[in-house]
């Protein structure tokens, strides 16, 4: 769904830049400060009225965005290449990163975190099929970003002090989920409910050691990166993306392979093809598969892309949590060529960093995915391992607020033994009444597995009395399968106890949406 609203004009209309360049930058700046919503430029749109984006929906295929917007501009085809998360952790909106990369505002094309690789190849393709397009119609671009407040940006974070990053899972469950505490105490830094926090991660220091060997080096040479002189491991732990080691860096690595036939892989595997076991390579897989290649170190620095924050669903209301954010981290690690891969931001928070130490972090403001304002409206949450998180926040919100609308909580993990995220929280909010109604779906607890989509057919005439009622409706977790199968449940339900036929469902959930009254957070 993630509909786009028009934008606040920010540059005023007597501002001494053409209309391109006046929307170009009403969309820089609104995905800077958070404003919601998205640019309406050019014809495309009527006056007054959002543009029509049709693949901006996550569980879309790549494939199935761009055939959506085959016939569109450039800047809104590569918009469609991107992972249509809105997430904030390339420092823009999908909308807002495709405009500054065809304007030229923006070199760097590997900013997509959740997109990775495929988005990266496709953006660089788009971009090299539409160069003749570009003459004249590039936007020029603000020669400096506006500052912002520390905390408030990527550019400028905040520092906050890790407290803590216990396990909430029971021993016996199969997943490391951690309930993490930062202290924002030193900063000025706030946050209301449904907020995200960038977290600047770093690196597994083991993994950062093992390149250091490879490369023969301490880790202690100094080295230039982004007119910075810093040392060589800390670049490797904070600067550098060192686990997706970008096309450029192979395409380096094969100029510097002594070895014709690694030379060969190495530019295969840039083009997106060569041997299949190193197609999730990270840099120290390609060091040990071609041991002919010796970088140097300014060049292989030069040629990685820089390592982005990792954005996180904030579990916490700071009503009830003055001065510390909380976040939900399930701690990713898995086996590949016979190594332990961890991932960056996870792993960091629940392995590697240490109660005490300061972490640099930021705020990215949400765009309407927030606790009903009206606190007599009805929310329903559905919400299946971590994607609890921001539902814990937003019931913590309405607990202090003391808001008088009911709430429904779907939760659901695999056993309820294990893996009951907050239970006794949770539980407690239903013995008083802040929960009105709670649904679970432990996956693994019968033989048939049962899912939160489940539940939610089983409720679905009270569910559409609820809608009847003015409630608010939210979903958080994985975009292409659960939060696509709350949708087809919702339609469903639409269609039953509601009595629509396809067409006005598909209608009454677009304009639930539109009203603000279906939000998704999505990854």
């Amino acid at each position: 769904m993630n509909a786009i609203s028009p934008l606040p004009q920010i540059v005023p209309e007597n501002a001494p830049f053409s209309t391109e360049q006046r929307a170009w930058l009403n969309g820089f700046f609104a995905a800077y400060l958070g404003v919601d919503g998205g640019v309406t430029d050019g014809p495309a749109a009527a006056p007054g009225e959002p543009e029509d984006f049709p693949w901006h929906d996550a569980a879309l295929s790549l494939a199935e965005r761009l055939e959506l917007a085959r016939d569109s501009k450039p800047e809104r085809q590569l918009m469609a290449a991107m992972a249509q998360l809105d997430c904030g952790q390339c420092g823009y909106l999908c909308q807002t990163y495709a405009e500054a990369v065809w304007s030229g505002a923006e070199a760097d094309m590997g900013r997509c975190v959740p997109g990775g690789k495929e988005t990266q190849r496709k953006v660089k393709e788009l971009v090299a099929a539409f160069e003749p397009l570009r003459e004249g119609s590039a936007v020029a671009a603000p020669s400096l970003k506006p500052a912002g407040h520390v905390g408030f940006s990527r550019d400028r974070p905040a520092l906050a002090t890790l407290v803590d990053a216990h396990p909430l899972n029971r021993p016996g469950s199969e997943k490391d989920v951690r309930h993490v505490v930062l202290d924002l105490s030193a900063s000025d830094v706030t946050y209301e409910a449904g907020d995200s926090l960038g977290v600047f991660a770093r690196k597994n220091p083991q993994l950062v050691q093992a390149v250091l060997d490879r490369l023969g080096a301490t880790g202690e040479e100094m080295v230039g990166l982004d007119h910075e002189a810093l040392p060589l491991r800390q670049a490797l732990l904070s600067k550098v993306d060192i686990a997706r080691p970008s096309d450029e860096c192979m395409l380096f690595l094969a100029t510097r392979a002594f070895n014709g036939e690694e030379a060969l892989k190495l530019q295969a595997l840039a083009a997106g093809e060569g041997p299949p076991e190193l197609a999730e390579a990270d840099l120290l897989d390609l060091l040990l598969a071609f041991p002919s290649v010796s970088p140097s170190l300014p060049g292989l620095l030069k040629s990685l892309d820089r390592l982005q924050p990792r954005l996180y669903s904030i579990a916490s209301s700071p009503k009830a949590h003055p001065g510390e954010v909380h976040l939900t981290v399930s701690a990713v690690r898995w086996n590949n060529n016979e190594r332990t891969r961890t991932g960056i931001g996870s792993c960091y928070l629940a392995d590697f960093a240490r109660p005490g130490d300061v972490i640099p972090v930021f705020v990215q403001k949400s765009h309407g995915f927030a606790p009903p304002a009206d606190d007599a409206a009805p929310a329903i949450m559905v919400g299946p391992g971590t994607g609890i998180a921001p539902f814990r926040a937003f019931l913590e919100e309405r607990d202090a607020r003391g808001a008088k609308g009911k709430n429904w909580l779907f939760f659901g993990d695999q056993k309820r033994s294990t893996d009951f995220l907050y239970e006794d929280q949770i539980m407690d909010w239903q013995r008083r009444g802040v929960l009105s109604r709670m649904d679970l779906a432990f996956s693994r607890d019968q033989a048939e597995k049962i899912y939160v989509q489940t539940r939610m057919r089983e409720n679905a005439a009270e569910l559409w009395a609820w809608f009847e009622q003015g409630a608010h409706f939210y979903v958080c977790g994985d975009a292409k399968r659960m939060a696509k199968d709350v949708e087809t449940a919702l339609m469903d339900i639409a269609m039953g106890p509601g009595a629509k036929s396809a067409t006005e469902a598909k209608a009454w959930l677009d304009a639930l949406a539109k009203a603000g009254r279906y939000q998704r957070d999505v990854y």
